[in-house]
């Protein structure tokens, strides 16, 4: 059991050592697309929406 817990211990600490801090220019890459993402999928949730609910008032009455 201790085994598999040091190993698993030595990949999570070999893992934080190759990781570095992002540059400005890769933190604000990364920021533009996620938000992106977010309003795409917002975006299209909220279209959804609109559909489901207005459609049926308009074909019903």
């Amino acid at each position: 059991m201790a085994s598999t817990h040091s190993l698993k211990l030595s990949e999570y600490t070999r893992i934080l050592k190759l990781a570095r801090k992002p540059t400005r220019e890769e933190f604000l890459m990364i920021a533009k697309v996620a938000g992106a993402g977010i309003l795409l999928i917002g975006a299209a949730g909220f279209l959804i929406y609109l559909v489901l609910t207005e459609m049926p008032q308009g074909i019903m009455g």
